[in-house]
């Protein structure tokens, strides 16, 4: 048996979005086959750093990102392939938290894993509607936000499940709706199309995330909720803004206490 924790460097440390695809599919099955488990004995996690990217596309402050409106098809496409470098930054994000925090329960490394899966199949019919509208990713300027965030709770797996899936990833669930009605009025059904698959699985993505920044909490004996305010306070300086899809924050695991919460940062 071969050990996840190598298994999830490789697929961190691939450069070409289509290998980088590909071993994600085949460390997920493999691990479904029983092919791969977490090994005790795998070499201590490296300090956190860059994972692999291709050339392109060039990362720039998100202030410096251009605005497009969604009424030409360049602006179509731009929008698709935010939402690409999205999902592919989304893949090491989860890689990541299988490489690196070592020794919880094998449903923890299931769960990431599952989701870098999910993440990798949402980048591939991302990059295809790229190529329908006649680009590729890569052809316009992301940011670099979410894997800054990685490399800031490295240390912590309680920061990581806290402000990775349950701020930058329940974002998603917030401004999707609204994107896919904006496509809509452009008569953009196929891009509408793959945003309802996105949706509807990066829910499981977040309730991933409460679950086990739960189970965090619970080891450390402290309050998940007043958790949750510090760390967004001390990580963020308490900017998270609405607003807020709540139905779909319900359903990946916020409480209603915590929802009424959120709605007074803004």
């Amino acid at each position: 048996m071969h050990d996840l924790h190598a298994a999830a460097r490789r697929c961190l440390e691939a450069t070409d979005p289509v290998e980088k695809t590909r071993l994600s599919f085949e460390t997920w099955a493999a691990l479904g086959d029983g092919l791969l488990a977490p090994d005790p004995a795998s070499a201590a996690p490296l300090p956190i750093g860059p994972p692999g990217r291709p050339e392109r596309p060039r990362l720039v402050p998100s202030r410096e990102l251009a605005q497009r409106g969604l009424g030409t098809p360049e602006g179509r496409a731009a929008l698709v392939h935010a939402i690409a470098h999205i999902e592919f930054n989304a893949i090491d994000l989860a890689w990541d938290a299988v490489y690196r925090f070592r020794g919880k329960p094998a449903a923890f490394y299931r769960d990431w894993a599952s989701c870098a899966n999910d993440e990798a199949r949402h980048f591939t019919m991302l990059a295809g509607r790229l190529a329908e509208l006649g680009h590729a990713y890569g052809d316009f300027d992301a940011h670099n936000g979410l894997w800054e965030m990685a490399e800031k709770t490295a240390h912590s797996d309680t920061a990581r499940m806290a402000l990775v899936p349950r701020v930058l990833e329940a974002r998603g669930l917030d401004v999707t709706p609204g994107m896919m009605e904006r496509l809509r009025r452009q008569n953009d059904e196929r891009t509408v199309g793959i945003l309802e698959v996105i949706l509807r699985e990066e829910v499981a993505h977040v309730a991933a995330g409460t679950r086990w920044f739960h189970w965090c909490c619970a080891r450390d004996g402290i309050d998940p909720e007043a958790t949750f305010a510090t760390l967004l306070n001390d990580y963020m300086n308490g900017s998270l803004r609405g607003p807020f899809n709540l139905d779909a924050r319900r359903e990946a695991g916020f409480s209603e206490s915590e929802l009424d919460w959120l709605q007074t940062l803004g």
